[in-house]
């Protein structure tokens, strides 16, 4: 199934045809890519957002809760690298799609189980299916679309983060009215929505350019990219074994060390606030059903504002680092808003403005690391980044923060969302300077 449509197309295009045929299927790759991941975050973000219904109905505390949610973070870093590896060298299309099915289905069955064991069990098994679906999305925009527009559609695509946890509280909000309130009802809806999405994002999805009878994207756009060695990143596969490719493009590779260290700091601020939202809001005064809510327009809020940001890096050529360095001084500015007002009104705006400030960052760092590597690496490179978000930045934003919550307050879970603040404030002045070599290089090879 995985190396169906991986080899080259037999019929050819004429010149006129190439065009609009690449068009259109840019198209396709981009709406399959977003829509598959919103099913994929409907299902991520079930336990999350129904965490106070689920320790009122099923007797969990906040530390197992904590468990539960660092569970899932640890199966799904330590999946994803190797997922990433095995995406870049089998067919995404399908590798997409059937890590939503599994997922849904996984999910499914634990809406008819209240054993903590159990779901902890489940939990990882989601986990594992979900670290199949951004390496495949972060493969396919790489691949399809140039670095001149790359910003745009990876911000288009990363948004899906966004719109996927709002049409997630949607789905409950439905099957709790629809079902008197029924918990399974939650998690079947949640399934059945996602693997519909599959099912049609699988129809007009598209492989790679070559897998159709299209030039690569270099050579179709005229533009050479370099990766962070300053070595050309056209080829899309490679006969160089595993282990060499991770040691020479990953390990060696000091952007790819930066941008991860400054992902998963990113992580702990983006966990540390989104996960809690619905135990924190109630702290300050807002209901529980409305702390629920916030966290889907905590998460929509940002759609609009990080797709302009991502084309704002295409209109500066590729300037990501500046992009990010700018929203994360302003991040720590609404952080220690949100952590020391009482005002309802005031934590609203905050919500709102973080959300951008949050994602933005997040989108293009992520674009910055599958740029910091040949395109037959840009799985494994999504891969490694998302080991360190998870297995480090989730854990310590779920578990660690669940604990300290517990046993001194929220105050010291602000301590720790600073701290991480700060490591990405640093992280990303260094990348600003090494952004610029880059582009340097480039100039110089497109001459």
């Amino acid at each position: 199934m995985f190396s169906f449509n991986n080899k080259k197309a037999d019929r050819t295009l004429s010149q006129d045809q190439v065009k609009s045929e690449y068009k259109r299927r840019q198209l396709g790759v981009l709406l399959a890519t977003s829509f598959s991941y919103i099913g994929y975050y409907i299902i991520r973000l079930v336990f999350t957002t129904e965490q106070v219904s689920i320790m009122d109905h099923y007797g969990f505390d906040i530390g197992q809760i904590g468990l539960i949610l660092s569970t899932f973070g640890v199966g799904y870093g330590i999946s994803k690298i190797f997922m990433g590896a095995l995406v870049d060298r089998l067919n995404a299309r399908w590798f997409l799609a059937t890590g939503l099915y599994l997922s849904a289905f996984f999910n499914l069955i634990i809406g008819f189980t209240k054993s903590f064991p159990v779901i902890l069990v489940l939990m990882t098994l989601i986990a594992i299916t979900q670290a199949m679906g951004a390496p495949a999305c972060q493969r396919q925009i790489s691949i399809w679309f140039s670095k001149k527009n790359r910003g745009t559609a990876y911000s288009i695509w990363s948004s899906a983060h966004n719109a996927g946890a709002f049409c997630c509280v949607l789905s409950i909000e439905m099957a709790t009215f629809l079902f008197s309130g029924s918990l399974t009802a939650v998690f079947v809806t949640a399934s059945v929505i996602s693997a519909i999405l599959a099912t049609l994002m699988l129809l007009i999805n598209t492989d790679k350019p070559e897998s159709v009878g299209l030039p690569d994207i270099g050579t179709f756009s005229g533009y050479v990219e370099v990766d962070a060695k300053g070595e050309k990143t056209t080829a899309d596969t490679t006969n160089v074994p595993f282990l060499q490719t991770f040691l020479n493009s990953i390990l060696l590779n000091k952007v790819v060390w930066m941008v991860t260290l400054a992902s998963m700091s990113f992580y702990i601020i983006r966990y540390g606030v989104m996960s809690w939202i619905p135990s924190y809001l109630p702290t300050k005064g807002f209901s529980v059903t409305w702390a629920k809510w916030f966290v889907g327009i905590f998460e929509v809020s940002a759609v609009p504002g990080v797709i302009a940001l991502g084309a704002l890096s295409d209109f500066f050529d590729g300037r990501r680092a500046m992009i990010c360095l700018i929203s994360a001084l302003g991040l720590l500015g609404c952080l220690v808003l949100y952590f020391t007002t009482a005002n309802q009104a005031v934590l609203v705006v905050v919500l709102f403005l973080m959300g951008t400030l949050i994602y933005t960052p997040i989108t293009l760092v992520g674009l910055m690391i599958n740029e910091a590597v040949p395109h037959y690496a840009v799985g494994l490179s999504a891969g490694f980044m998302g080991f360190f978000q998870y297995i480090f930045g989730e854990t310590i934003a779920t578990a660690l923060i669940g604990s300290l919550v517990r046993k001194y307050g929220w105050s010291m879970a602000s301590n720790v969302i600073y701290f991480a603040s700060a490591c990405a404030i640093i992280l990303l002045i260094a990348l600003v300077f090494q952004e610029r070599k880059v582009r340097a290089l480039e100039a110089s090879v497109n001459k």
